[in-house]
């Protein structure tokens, strides 16, 4: 945190143009922290005002949240985030946790963050590369997507087990595994599936037809 200067007195407040909303609080002329005007306006800070501790302390807060969501911003420009993931990739970022979960919240209440559209587009993106729904499911929940959602989203974006994509990738694996006795044949492309998150017996029988016809 910025140590506070004694006896310190704003000198200045300079609205900050890149970033509307916020102004840069400046002690005998230099920037000490760039705060939204609302926190400002919150603990009465004026020109002149002296900066007691417990004042600095929260604009120190407001100044931490602030840094927090313009890297959000900068993370969400480039692909969605889970609620949890955004989080955790801002305190990755150096941003304190609370600071974190404030710019996560803010960012929701703008409708930047929203934990079904996430994972509407994880699905959406990860099917297209072949992964199932198991494996879709698995990864969601690490990314701490509720279970509800994910639920919806799988019932109305992912098939439980195309048999067309299914027998795509059990081709695909079989043909390299050429020369490999037939049930051990089955058994390493079944895993292979499995891991790419599809599974049951229906995966299996695609298999069993698979390595039979390929042989």
């Amino acid at each position: 945190m910025t140590e506070l200067p004694a006896g310190a007195t704003v000198s200045g407040i300079v609205p900050d143009a890149r970033h509307p909303g916020t102004v840069r609080l400046e002690v005998a002329g230099k920037v000490l922290l760039t705060v939204p005007v609302t926190a400002l306006d919150r603990l009465q800070v004026t020109v002149g005002s002296l900066l007691e501790p417990r004042v600095f302390q929260e604009l120190c807060q407001s100044a931490d949240a602030e840094a927090a969501y313009r890297s959000a911003l900068a993370c969400l420009g480039r692909r969605p985030f889970s609620r949890r993931d955004l989080a955790r990739r801002l305190v990755m970022r150096g941003h304190p946790p609370g600071a974190a979960d404030q710019a996560v919240e803010r960012a929701e209440s703008v409708g930047l963050v929203n934990d079904e559209t996430y994972a509407r587009h994880f699905v959406q993106t990860r099917s297209a590369r072949g992964r199932g729904p198991m494996r879709l499911r698995r990864e969601l929940a690490i990314m701490g997507v509720a279970s509800a959602i994910i639920d919806r989203v799988l019932a109305e974006e992912a098939e439980e087990a195309d048999p067309g994509v299914v027998r795509t990738l059990a081709r695909k694996r079989a043909s390299q595994l050429e020369g490999v006795e037939r049930q051990d044949r089955i058994r390493r492309v079944v895993a292979f599936l499995a891991r790419r998150g599809y599974a049951g017996s229906e995966v299996r029988k695609v298999v069993r037809e698979v390595v039979s016809h390929s042989q």
